[in-house]
Formats: structure tokens, sequence, C-alpha cells
């Protein structure tokens, strides 16, 4: 299941770093299916041992829930591993994005 991949190439990103929807997709084996990524990680349950909150949209932001606010506590999650945003809410990709070894 896709999901199941997608969820795979979560777990692997480090404490402190960061991966866009787009970039799961692509190492999932899913190219140009980030939005499914999305889906996938609001479908988790909550308490999962899925780092979830280390996923973020190709601008370096955390993205807008339905709920104004819920966003929030990714950013604090994120902040809490030591990832930093600017003034603008975006993190500096060039530092934190994950680049796995292939």
């Amino acid at each position: 299941m896709s999901r199941e991949r997608i969820y795979a190439v979560v777990r692997r990103i480090p404490r402190g770093r960061v991966a866009t929807y787009g970039q799961i997709a692509d190492l999932a084996g899913l190219p140009g299916h980030a939005r499914q990524v999305g889906y996938a990680m609001a479908a988790l349950p909550s308490g999962t041992a899925v780092p979830w909150h280390r996923v973020i949209n190709a601008a370096g932001m955390v993205s807008r829930r339905k709920v104004p606010g819920e966003e929030l506590g990714q950013r604090q999650l994120l902040e809490a591993e030591g990832v930093r945003f600017n003034a603008r809410g975006r993190v500096a990709l060039e530092k934190v994005q994950w680049r796995p070894r292939t």
C-alpha cells in the first residue's frame, strides 16, 4: 500500500531535519503525488510514532490546517528539535532539509 511506503520514508527523517511532501512522494516511488503524502499524514492517528511533524511544504513552511492555529503544534515540535523558523514562518531548507544517502 502506498501509505505504508510513505510512512516508511517519513520514519527515516532524522530529528532536527525536515522533508517536503514532494520529496517524500519521490522517495516513496510516487513522483508527482505530494498531495497523497499530505492525505497520508492527515490519516495518521494521534499519538503515532511516525514523525509526521517533519514533513513541510515546498516553500519551507508548515502547511495550514482546516482549523486555524492547529499548525502551531507542528511548528512547536520542530522548534523543540532545533529547527528554526524566520519571521515569515519559513525554515532554511538548504540547511535543514533531509538528504538521504541513495
